[in-house]
């Protein structure tokens, strides 16, 4: 059925339905070729043309056919970090002039105050795919030896046969509501986000805003916000052990730093800024 939608509805069916609006907005860069009405996309990342191998078949071939032509569409592109606004200019093509920066933003139920999950445990918050990278997540909780800590991962399935990685300690959750994963963030330990490309790395943020330590990948687009986190190699199991045993040693310290920093990110925000996109268009 996802051709279906990508092809039936964002290609054909939105495009009319759109006809006498003010602006089309698509929250992802599935979006229409063409469109009557101001169009405007938010692009979240451009992994699936960096890393097409860590994406399934129809997901490249849609993508490297449609994705030029929708960010060629749009007035205006929102780009989630300035990293990602860097991407759409090298990736696409796309006019700087038509880019806006607008961040993710955070609320509730992700406070520090709040129910918190039992237990003694590391949490993870990743989709069950390869880009997530938490087979060399798993391998580095192991090594860091972390005294019968248990690695909570909390995700939906991806794409293929993708599965939690097999490991000693290690427990796969599945999805939860936002609720239940606010009190596993307020709960753990500390939270680990090993992604190997990420154009925002919103858990990073909501764990932050729960006052939860953080160890994230160093991507330029986490280092934008999170300034509060411990940052690692993703790809050294080494480096990541190191990470878990700093940010347990420094727990307090993050958890402040973070939790002032996510202060900084909220969604009315993240609204206002989208609003003025709109009316720069409907003006």
């Amino acid at each position: 059925m996802v051709p279906v939608r990508d092809v039936g509805w964002y290609l054909a069916a939105l495009p009319l339905l759109a006809r006498g609006a003010d602006v089309l907005h698509c929250p992802t860069f599935r979006a229409p070729v063409r469109s009557r009405v101001p169009l405007v996309v938010t692009f979240h990342d451009l992994a699936v043309l960096r890393y097409p191998g860590m994406f399934n078949s129809w997901t490249r071939s849609y993508s490297r056919a449609v994705l030029p032509r929708v960010a060629k569409a749009a007035e205006r592109v929102i780009a989630v970090s300035e990293f990602t606004a860097r991407e759409l200019v090298e990736v696409l093509g796309t006019q700087e002039r038509k880019i806006r920066v607008i961040g993710n933003g955070v609320g509730p139920p992700f406070t520090p105050r709040g129910d918190a999950a039992d237990g003694d445990y590391v949490l993870a918050v990743s989709t069950l795919e390869p880009r997530k990278n938490l087979g060399r997540l798993v391998e580095g909780f192991q090594r860091a030896n972390l005294d019968g800590c248990e690695l909570r991962i909390v995700g939906a399935r991806g794409w293929g046969n993708a599965a939690a990685p097999p490991g000693r300690g290690v427990r796969w959750l599945g999805e939860v509501s936002d609720e239940e994963l606010a009190r596993l963030y307020r709960g753990a330990a500390c939270a680990a986000y090993m992604s190997l490309y990420e154009g925002f790395g919103l858990p990073v943020l909501e764990a932050m805003a729960c006052a939860t330590p953080v160890v994230a990948a160093d991507l330029p687009s986490i280092r934008e916000f999170a300034r509060g986190a411990v940052s690692v190699d993703p790809t050294d199991p080494d480096a990541i052990a190191a990470g878990l045993v700093e940010a347990l040693d420094h727990r307090d310290e993050l958890a402040r730093e973070g939790r002032i920093e996510a202060a900084n990110h909220d969604w009315s925000g993240v609204a206002r800024k989208t609003i003025e996109v709109y009316r720069e268009l409907s003006a």
